[in-house]
């Protein structure tokens, strides 16, 4: 329904519109009402409606000042002015402000009918549009975001030279060539222990699309999706300038985190700059490995490699006194079971090891943190629904399990515990992700034909957030929500075009496409020719046969 409002200072022809015209059965509800300008325009302002329905002539403030000053504020605003004078002044005027309706007094109800027959036709195809172009908008986001995500994954793990590096960059707009470099990465997540996957809050959701915004602003930064929780923030400037920029950044995120500490876990941290695009590698190892401390300084929200910011090397001779005891909570290690990824292990145990410094040459000590991380573990795992024996059967940690370790041993004993818990949670959410996307699939195949069908409402369909969704869909599926959406659709349109004899608006109306014309664009882009080349055969070879 398209929201009216109505404005007329003669109360018997306000009450005759309001009472005698069929709104609804014309595809409109009256919201508002109105005897002269001035009383209507804070209302209009507030109901912000479609159709503006006002007289010309009326104290305090006319229909013609209304009409401007409504068009100006709101723009996609349709207005049928009524009017007790032919004169063409007013005539002229009202086209002058975009009126798209000029109705002379009486008005019958034909001429009523007819008028909101055309302005609801106006509507429908301004929202047919525009709801084209927002999904236009997703896709190239969706898109451009994972996209994003795959080239700084080859630039960190080292795969391109530096020619390579500017190439790349340049297919996707992205301006590389400065003199210095830096990163910072940034986890936001919710602070729910259930499982290791989330629902958004509202909160957290907005607090990702304000970091967005922020680094958005400021051609020094290039940010990008990292993974499910983590942004990257690349800094590219002058040398000078590059303290500036690493403030400017840790400020941003301070300011736009701060104060949410009872909902959300944050923390940042932050490289140091270096000249060349070739030791950005290098960069991202150190930044990935401050990373890991999160968990061992979880009230810490900014990691540098300054010494202070990290935890310190606990120095004696090795005795139970010298041991920090904070930094053998056995919650450090289940917040990292909980938290952390495969990748993250081996930064992980050295950043805890490194904790306990000469602590451990204890014995005594190296047996109570084999215990304890092994209890820990035992209990993770058990919450899942597995046992202490699908942890640790048949690895190096079981053979341990009776003999006291060296400090050598202690880092592979860890890594390999941690690394079968983590394997097992994995596996847990395996299984509910299959179950995710088999709902998820079937929610598209039911759906894929309506114009309406979005990642959030598949999300939504799936019980999952639409960022948990869309990154497990493409690890799953190997594209895109948007990618396999549109895959379903020209699937379809393809073997409408060949086994039937329905023009190209019907097959796009059929496959979820309101806009014909968007259709015509999406199938080209995808099948290398027009529906019509491919319905006559003239390029078939290129689109491929339709599946049967």
């Amino acid at each position: 329904m398209f929201k009216i409002f109505l404005v007329d200072d003669e109360s018997s022809v306000r009450e005759s519109l309001r009472d005698n015209v069929m709104w609804q059965q014309y595809g409109f509800q009256l919201v508002g009402e109105a005897a002269d300008g001035e009383m209507a325009l804070p209302l209009i302002r507030k109901l912000n409606p479609d159709l503006l329905v006002t007289d010309i002539a009326m104290p305090f403030m006319d229909g013609l000042a209304l009409s401007r000053i409504v068009k100006q504020e709101i723009p996609h605003i349709k207005i049928i002015i009524i009017s007790g004078h032919g004169d063409f002044e007013y005539a002229r005027q009202a086209i002058q402000i975009g009126v798209d309706q000029y109705l002379l007094k009486p008005v019958t109800r034909l001429a009523m009918q007819k008028s909101l027959q055309e302005v609801r036709k106006k509507l429908e195809e301004e929202q047919a549009k525009e709801d084209s172009l927002e999904k236009l908008r997703e896709d190239m986001q969706e898109y451009e975001q994972f996209s994003k995500k795959n080239f700084f994954e080859k630039v960190f793990e080292g795969e391109l030279t530096v020619q390579e590096i500017y190439e790349e960059a340049q297919k996707y707009s992205l301006e590389m060539n400065a003199p210095c470099y830096n990163l910072a990465m940034v986890s936001l997540r919710e602070k729910q222990e259930e499982n290791r996957s989330i629902w958004d809050s509202r909160l957290l959701a907005g607090k990702r699309e304000e970091l967005m915004r922020y680094f958005q602003r400021y051609p020094e930064y290039l940010i990008f999706r990292w993974s499910i929780h983590v942004y990257g923030i690349l800094m590219k400037g002058e040398a000078e300038q590059m303290e500036e920029l690493k403030a400017r950044c840790q400020e941003g995120i301070i300011r736009i985190c701060s104060g949410h500490d009872r909902d959300m876990e944050w923390c940042c941290a932050m490289g140091e700059p270096v000249g060349r695009l070739s030791l950005l590698p290098q960069v991202y190892n150190k930044v990935n490995h401050m990373m890991s401390y999160r968990f061992l300084k979880p009230g810490q929200h900014i990691l540098t490699m300054e010494p202070e910011n990290l935890v310190p090397r606990q120095e004696g001779m090795g005795t139970l006194k010298d041991v920090a005891i904070a930094q053998t909570n056995p919650e450090i290690i289940r917040k990292f079971l909980l938290r952390g990824q495969e990748e993250e292990i081996e930064n992980f145990v050295d950043s805890y090891l490194e904790s306990q410094g000469q602590a451990l040459r204890s014995r005594i000590y190296r047996d109570y943190l084999v215990l304890s991380i092994r209890f820990t573990a035992i209990s993770f795992v058990e919450k899942l629904g597995y046992s202490a024996q699908d942890l640790l059967e048949n690895t190096y940690t079981e053979k341990m399990r009776t003999l006291s370790l060296s400090p050598e041993e202690m880092k592979p004993y860890m890594q390999e515990l941690i690394h079968r818990a983590i394997g097992l949670a994995h596996q847990a959410i395996d299984s509910r992700s299959k179950r995710m996307i088999h709902k998820a699939m079937g929610y598209i195949e039911e759906n894929y034909a309506k114009d309406s069908i979005s990642l959030s409402e598949a999300a939504h369909a799936a019980e999952v957030s639409p960022n948990y969704f869309s990154a497990v869909f493409r690890q799953e599926i190997g594209m895109t929500f948007t990618e396999y959406l549109t895959k379903k659709r020209m699937e379809k349109a393809k073997r409408l075009l060949r086994q039937t004899e329905r023009n190209s608006g019907e097959i796009a109306a059929e496959v979820g496409f309101k806009d014909p014309h968007y259709f015509s664009f999406v199938f080209k882009k995808t099948q290398g020719c027009t529906p019509k080349e491919y319905r006559s055969g003239t390029k078939a070879d290129r689109a491929g046969r339709p599946s049967s």
